[in-house]
């Protein structure tokens, strides 16, 4: 059996997307058309060709448009909403979905971004390191407009650097997770929290690995990027395993 059948998948897709409001308006940003389909459904094509059968999607802003959008199935997922009704951040929204994530550990992608990856890999590797949590992490070119990670010998994250401070190539968050029950259960409930800023960084040096993966990564949060997605995904998408 597939092991991803058995893993509750979420999807943060409550951003406000600001940067986007030029060419994105009146919608949430995971709803912006991409190659005319929603940015969302690629990430949710990727998780049912995986092998995934549920997704939790953590809405917020305008989030009843993405219910109305998907409904209660798409291609074998089942679907499931918990909509924020203040802003909750990346960890509040995970939080406030917490009854509804019913596997361990529980993969999270950002609604915003599109990574080629193994996701069978990937939870063998969490689970050979006996990770509470781990953070897939991308190749960048100029790493300052992500903030970068820095790995120790074993795999485990022993640092993050602000947006901006570096420069330069390195190894970025992809905005992929495995995360343990345990991790999403030290999440404050209702509570604006970053799961990038402030999480991960407390569970330095408890658990929490990265990952890194060759894959092409894509993050629609500005208006450039969007303008180049319809191309990435034209060139990548056959690569989704």
């Amino acid at each position: 059996m597939n092991k991803l059948s058995k893993i509750t998948a979420a999807i943060l897709a409550g951003g406000l997307g600001t940067r986007l409001r030029s060419v994105v308006s009146g919608r949430p940003k995971v709803l912006a058309e991409v190659n005319n389909r929603p940015f969302i459904a690629y990430l949710l094509d990727q998780l049912s060709q995986a092998g995934v059968k549920k997704v939790v999607l953590c809405t917020g802003y305008l989030g009843e448009q993405v219910k109305a959008t998907f409904g209660e199935y798409y291609k074998g997922l089942t679907l499931l909403y918990s909509q924020e009704r203040t802003t909750l951040g990346t960890g509040g929204a995970l939080r406030l979905a917490f009854p509804l994530l019913k596997s361990e550990p529980v993969l999270v992608l950002n609604g915003d971004s599109f990574y080629q990856v193994d996701f069978i890999n990937f939870l063998n590797q969490h689970v050979t390191k006996k990770a509470t949590a781990s953070l897939l992490l991308a190749e960048a070119s100029d790493v300052s407009r992500y903030g970068s990670v820095q790995l120790s010998m074993n795999g485990e994250i022993a640092s993050f650097e602000e947006k901006s401070r570096k420069t330069g190539p390195g190894l970025i968050n992809a905005g992929v997770y495995l995360l343990n029950n345990t991790f999403l259960e030290s999440i404050p409930a209702n509570t604006n929290i970053s799961l990038e800023q402030e999480m991960f960084p407390l569970w330095i040096n408890k658990g929490l690995y990265g990952f890194q993966s060759k894959g092409n990564f894509l993050d629609i949060g500005i208006p450039q990027d969007y303008a180049a997605a319809g191309h990435f995904l034209k060139n990548n998408i056959k690569g989704i395993h």
